[in-house]
């Protein structure tokens, strides 16, 4: 059996449903950039039938990704198959990964089908995707809960029709490891073909064991492993890579297995997914949470002192967790950013040189020395900034006292620039009110938060919204060394967003009048 562990990433599918607000088409591939920097073998990049955002989000990674296979996902239905593969034919090679549910509560109430009916769909959603790739995924979804014949026979069936990966998800979260890693065994043991696929687990955490169970798979005979970047997902999430990866490293005598992940692009990667995604990691997350790697005992801290093996299994370094010296300053020159940036990983297309060099400056400006993460930040903020965007804040001014606050700014709006002042019960509420006033909008913000990007009282501060407007939720953030500042563009971000949405549906609408005229 092949001792190499599949990793298979559905961070921008699975992950992405959980979500307060959708990521953006740009933000989609910024995180696949970091998928497979970080070595992903599958990047299952979105669900394309259902909507066109998906649709374009899929069809953009899979144009720039290279050495990542990109996958979408389908329900065993023509369409979604058809509309999977369209998406997906701008790539060299991909994936198609269509489902069907497997366990009895779900075909008799939600699908409310006959099995012999169930199996044929599975069957003939395998072939159908077969017609445009040899490189088919079929799921059993809910096989926790599939009584293990009918498994055995939905398995075996989806291997006879063409799938050469079939995934077991643990879709509730609901089995324990004993009993999931029977399950994994018993497929070896009786279905006949078995061998003519790898199989694949997809478990949840609604009972805190994903990553036991897919481990407990591993060791039964799985040679795939899905899941997500901090195990972000439906409900309480799935299971969480870094952590398979981690295990898998560590306990590598015990696992006697392997990933083709580059480990210390762990913690990059973990940042990352939470910045855009807006969902913090908690400070206890194993492998890349803040005190993974910190000795608050003294009993502790002195046996690291003496010998750091006796109270840490892995190495901060071992994820890519390290120590920033200082870099730069406002008298490094284009070339020294570039070497930089070099130096961490990053390719020229995930970037514009022009716009790091020029917020480089302006931050060098500001805090004098500028650090790795620091450069970090203002690429990733760069990539979400829109060069064209319709309203931008050319001046900003507060006045704050322990009552009220006022503040005036010039926005421009298109190729106006207009001038407000407000007062409010703080600066950002102020400069919220001022830039309601100019752009109109009725935004309610569901939440607010402030953190620090880096380290010391010159760091970089980042604000992120959710807001609602008209029902649908907007992600926005903003970066900079003033928090007020920071908040003013975050708020800006969604503002942009919600205006270029209004404008694409004008669009949209003026095509449908003209096309019945």
């Amino acid at each position: 059996m092949n001792d190499q562990v599949i990793i298979f990433d559905t961070t921008l599918r699975d992950g992405e449903q959980a979500l307060s607000a959708s990521l953006t088409v740009k933000e989609k591939l910024q995180i696949a950039y970091a998928l497979e920097r970080l070595g992903v073998d599958v990047i299952e990049a979105g669900f394309p039938v259902s909507s066109p955002g998906d649709f374009e989000s899929v069809q953009t990674i899979a144009k720039h990704i290279k050495d990542s296979r990109i996958c979408a996902l389908s329900r065993a239905v023509a369409k979604d198959i058809d509309v999977a593969a369209e998406s997906l034919k701008v790539a060299e090679a991909f994936r198609i990964h269509t489902f069907i549910s497997t366990s009895t509560i779900h075909v008799q109430d939600k699908l409310r089908r006959d099995y012999n009916d169930v199996v044929e769909m599975g069957v003939q959603a395998v072939k159908r995707a077969r017609n445009y790739t040899d490189d088919v995924e079929f799921s059993c979804e809910d096989a926790g809960r599939t009584p293990i014949d009918n498994l055995c026979r939905m398995v075996e069936a989806a291997i006879d029709a063409g799938a050469s990966t079939v995934n077991i998800p643990d879709t509730v979260g609901y089995t324990v490891p004993s009993e999931f890693g029977s399950i994994i065994e018993q497929l070896f043991n009786r279905v006949p073909n078995i061998d003519k696929a790898v199989i694949s687990v997809h478990c949840h955490d609604d009972l805190g064991m994903s990553v036991a169970n897919s481990i407990a798979a591993v060791q039964a005979g799985a040679r795939q492993v899905e899941g997500t970047i901090n195990g972000i997902g439906e409900r309480a999430g799935n299971c969480s890579l870094e952590e398979i990866a981690m295990i898998i490293k560590t306990r590598s005598e015990l696992m006697g297995v392997h990933t083709g992940l580059k480990h210390d692009e762990i913690h990059r990667t973990s940042r990352l997914v939470s910045q855009l995604c807006n969902m913090p990691i908690q400070d206890n997350k194993a492998i890349v949470g803040a005190n993974a790697f910190s000795h608050s005992s003294g009993i502790h801290q002195d046996g690291v002192l003496k010998n750091k093996n006796t109270y840490e299994i892995m190495t901060p370094e071992s994820i890519g967790l390290k120590n920033q010296a200082l870099n730069l300053t406002s008298r490094s020159g284009r070339a020294a950013v570039k070497s930089h940036m070099d130096d961490m990983g990053y390719k020229e297309e995930e970037y514009n040189l022009d716009t790091l060099y020029d917020d480089f400056l302006k931050l060098a400006d500001n805090k004098g020395q500028v650090f790795d993460y620091d450069l970090e930040a203002l690429m990733h903020f760069a990539n979400l900034r829109d060069e064209d965007a319709f309203y931008k804040l050319n001046y900003l001014s507060v006045q704050s006292g322990s009552v009220m606050a006022t503040t005036s700014i010039k926005l421009q709006c298109g190729e106006e620039e207009h001038c407000e002042a407000a007062v409010g019960n703080g600066p950002v509420d102020a400069l919220y009110q001022c830039i309601y006033r100019l752009t109109g909008y009725e935004i309610v913000l569901d939440k607010f938060d402030l953190t620090a990007k880096g380290e010391g009282e010159d760091g970089l501060g980042q604000a992120d919204i959710i807001a609602n407007y008209k029902g649908c939720k907007y992600h926005g953030t903003g970066l900079a060394t003033d928090i007020v500042e920071a908040s003013g563009q975050a708020l800006l971000h969604v503002i942009n967003s919600i205006h270029r949405a209004d404008k694409v549906a004008e669009i949209k609408q003026s095509r449908k009048t003209t096309q019945t005229v």
